[in-house]
């Protein structure tokens, strides 16, 4: 790593003008343009294919491959009018991110030239390599076979030329090694349990939808600052830096004017999603500076995960023609906050009802209490796996400060919905039959119309919260892949969905009208899962004792949250929805472990470095100047005049020197804690020894850096500061 001046950067580039080329037209005039949706089936496919492929995707059939056949050659034919020329299964490994390998359409023509051509059997099903991803002990390095297969309830793109077709990745034995998988056989037990419960109230519903609308939180800095930057190339987040006099202490970033510079990011950004079907529709500043939000329009949720991992590789592309890189760590600064991903999640019948929203009757009523209850049952038996599904290295840093969601599952109702429930828990039959999703509100200006507001406030503290027709999980980080939240979320609820209908169905059998019997269930279910409710201060210390007290889960370490994953509880879960298996399950903590070590691992050599040879070297420089005035002003005022004149530098160079030896002697600490973990063989152990003993010389290096930061000359300082990085000139 090269010496680091700030100064050397040429900042006339921060301010260059990017000409970006975007379309005239309305945006319905080119949505979806680059989607082999359902108009451009119909245009491309054969009547019979198209209504074959139709009819698979919306009952959840499977595809002959005479169809496929079909399939292929029309897609194909969109494909390379609309200028692609390589075609790639695109699938969802355990690493956070997509892959993809990319083959031309051509082959070997009877004539020796060239034809380009496209199958069925190239479209339904590839053969990456199995060894060379995550796989948590599955697949050995010499056991290499793998399987992708098409998914075909969420439509191919075409992406920088190329063609790519959503697939699941599996390998040769059968166990997934993706997050399509489990995600798509917990969205099929969710659709089938609740289904199997909406029946009891409409007897034409057929299926189940699970929605997701997440909120993309990111970061943008200048590109030339990024580069200055090794922490932030390397890891993703500033591993040193002191806070700026000003951050976001007066609240003045927040809903604010857009930067023009960052307009333009967004209006690029945004045009590309629209080409692909992302349906982005909210922007807005966030809390910090230099923070920004993107939101879509509700989608169907393995659709939904799609276009979100579909968009964070859009906006690194999208931010260097703008000369801007997208920061999706959680935590990329210190001092101020961090950025999430809030899925935003709920159920709907084929026959256009909400789950969760309250309706006009009491039928309507009853079945919005009984999908509520089950949720809040789901929630509170599974609430230590639900906060392993957003554990990570890189959310640990935001969860549990006072920003973001505290590292305690709770579900936040509001007064209304909860005095609800709870006269029924107490038998008053008649709370749910009134229940309303809005009220009035009139304000004494008469310019003003009736407001409509919602029957419960919102909770920023809570993770996961009730928001009116709809479930808020405020706990996922921003660079996290959302299904690893749908899966663990959609399995734990069809669980208790499933074991609500038999126990309401025993009752019917018993004689019981159906209204008994599912008042008589919800009332079970609330008796045993209130303590799953808190609408107070999540932040407070109060609230983490009450917690503990109630028996919900408050580990604080990640490497110890994933052992969630292994309880017998979440292991039978799993099983009885047939989401994971106690095989895959393991597999996949195995690969938790594996990467939480790594990245603790790399950031812990990437701070030994800067300190080492960037950040000391700089500050013995500096105190060595000091002490050369110190000398100079002795001898040209010698006596107490001298002493006077360089008490305050012999001060600070003292300060320096008790730094400096800090960060070598806490550096050295981290190195040996380091070497020592490393030779541990289990994963698991591994990962606690990195959380234990790596972490905590890392935050005492940082500190003292940090303090070094704000004593150093400025024009000395080797890396860009808070002032330079938080705020886009």
């Amino acid at each position: 790593m090269s010496s680091l001046r700030f100064n050397a950067i040429d900042k006339a580039s921060l301010h260059k003008a990017i000409a970006i080329d975007l379309p005239d037209q309305r945006p319905d005039q080119y949505y979806g343009c680059y989607v082999f949706n359902r108009q451009k089936m119909r245009q491309y496919l054969p009547a019979p294919t198209y209504d074959a492929l139709i009819d698979a995707i919306d009952n959840k059939k499977t595809l002959s491959r005479e169809i496929a056949d079909s399939v292929a050659e029309g897609m194909k034919r969109w494909a390379i009018d609309n200028g692609a020329r390589h075609y790639t299964h695109w699938f969802h490994p355990l690493t956070d991110g997509t892959a993809e390998k990319h083959d031309a359409f051509i082959q070997h023509g009877a004539d020796g030239t060239i034809v380009e051509e496209f199958t069925g059997k190239l479209l339904v099903q590839q053969e990456p390599d199995a060894s060379s991803f995550p796989n948590g002990g599955i697949r050995n390095t010499f056991e290499a076979r793998g399987y992708s297969a098409w998914d075909i309830s969420s439509p191919a793109f075409i992406l920088d030329k190329t063609l790519c077709i959503p697939t699941i990745f599996i390998s040769y034995t059968g166990e997934s090694l993706d997050y399509k998988t489990p995600l798509l056989r917990a969205l099929n037990s969710v659709d089938k349990a609740a289904a199997g419960v909406a029946r009891y109230f409409d007897p034409k519903v057929k299926h189940v939808h699970s929605y997701l609308g997440w909120e993309q939180e990111y970061f943008l800095v200048d590109e030339a600052l990024y580069s200055a930057r090794p922490d932030l190339v390397l890891t993703g987040r500033t591993l040193m830096g002191h806070e700026s006099a000003k951050n976001q202490q007066l609240e003045d970033h927040y809903f604010g004017a857009i930067p023009s510079r960052v307009e333009a990011f967004m209006l690029d950004l945004e045009t590309e999603c629209h080409k692909l079907g992302i349906p982005a529709k909210t922007r807005h500043n966030e809390v910090a500076p230099n923070q920004f939000e993107l939101a879509p329009i509700f989608e169907e949720t393995n659709l939904a995960n799609d276009h979100n991992l579909l968009l964070m590789s859009l906006m690194h592309e999208v931010a260097r023609r703008h000369n801007f890189r997208v920061l999706l760590h959680e935590k990329p600064f210190a001092g101020i906050n961090g950025s999430g991903k809030h899925n935003n999640w709920s159920l709907g019948t084929d026959r256009g009802v909400l789950l969760f929203a309250p309706g006009k009757t009491a039928t309507d009523n009853l079945q919005f209490i009984t999908f509520i209850t089950n949720v809040m049952a789901a929630v509170h038996r599974h609430n230590a796996l639900l906060k392993a599904s957003i554990a990570s290295a890189t959310n640990a840093h935001r969860l549990g400060a006072n920003e973001a969601p505290p590292a305690i599952i709770s579900i936040f109702l509001g007064s209304y919905l909860r005095n609800v429930l709870e006269r029924i828990e107490t038998n008053d039959t008649e709370a749910w039959l009134n229940f309303s999703d809005k009220k009035g509100m009139r304000l004494d200006v008469d310019q003003i119309p009736e407001i409509l507001v919602d029957n419960t406030d919102r909770n920023r503290t809570s993770p996961f919260a009730f928001t009116g027709n709809r479930f808020e999980f405020r706990a996922v980080g921003s660079s996290a892949n959302c299904a690893s939240a749908m899966i663990a979320l959609n399995a734990a609820v069809a669980d208790q969905l499933n074991q609500f209908k038999a126990d309401v169905d025993a009752r019917l059998e018993a004689g019981e009208s159906l209204n008994q019997a599912l008042l008589a269930e919800i009332r079970s279910l609330l008796a045993q899962c209130k303590d799953i409710n808190f609408d107070g201060n999540g932040y407070s210390d109060e609230w983490k004792e009450e917690a503990a007290r109630r028996g919900l889960d408050c580990e604080i370490s990640v490497p110890r949250m994933f052992d969630a994953y292994l309880q017998p509880s979440s292991v039978e879960m799993f099983g009885r929805t047939g989401v994971l298996s106690k095989v895959e399950l393991r597999a996949r903590n195995e690969v938790k472990w594996e990467v939480y070590t790594k990245k603790v691992q790399i950031e812990a050599r990437v701070l030994g470095d800067l300190a080492v040879n960037h950040i000391i070297p700089v500050a013995v420089r500096y105190r060595n100047i000091l002490a050369d005035n110190v000398l100079k002003l002795r001898a040209l005022f010698p006596g107490k005049k001298g002493e006077e004149l360089t008490t305050a530098d012999t001060e600070t160079i003292e300060r320096i020197s008790t730094h400096t030896a800090t960060i070598n002697e806490q550096a050295e600490l981290m190195v040996e804690a380091r070497k020592k973990a490393n030779r541990i063989v289990d994963e698991r152990e591994k990962a606690i020894a990195y959380h234990d003993t790596v972490i905590p010389p890392m935050e005492v290096i940082r500190y003292h850096i940090d303090k070094l930061e704000g004593m150093v000359d400025d024009r000395m300082w080797p890396l860009p500061k808070y002032r330079e990085l938080l705020f886009i000139r």
